[in-house]
């Protein structure tokens, strides 16, 4: 990839989620309504933990986008992350922005991840 496009990428990416992991950990309770009644039941801890828990994930996650060190890992924890939130929140006003976004964390991660990591052996 262009390496102005991995870089506008790679910040737009840790723009979004050190931001949304801030409103999260701001107003977990807010976020809790987002979680399918099926995955809530499925917690080991309080639904609000979960939410702040996952606000700090995102907060990290956006940090580590910005420092461009081994992008291919948060990327690839960025995206991991992001099928977990579509299944667990399942289709309603957010989705469409959440396939974007695993989108993009899946491109930036192919395109930074080391060759050895992605050969057959």
């Amino acid at each position: 990839m262009n390496k102005y496009a991995s870089l506008i990428l790679r910040i737009g990416l840790g723009i979004t989620f050190l931001w949304i992991g801030i409103l999260i950990v701001k107003n977990p309770a807010a976020w809790t309504g987002y979680i399918q009644p099926w995955a809530a039941a499925l917690l080991p801890v309080p639904i609000e933990q979960l939410m702040f828990g996952t606000g700090i994930f995102d907060i990290l996650v956006g940090l580590a986008l910005f420092t461009g060190i081994k992008t291919w890992i948060p990327s690839f924890l960025a995206a991991g992350h992001l099928v977990v939130v579509l299944i667990t929140s399942g289709i309603n006003e957010v989705t469409v922005r959440d396939i974007g976004l695993l989108a993009a964390a899946a491109a930036l991660f192919l395109d930074t991840v080391p060759a050895n990591l992605l050969r057959r052996r």
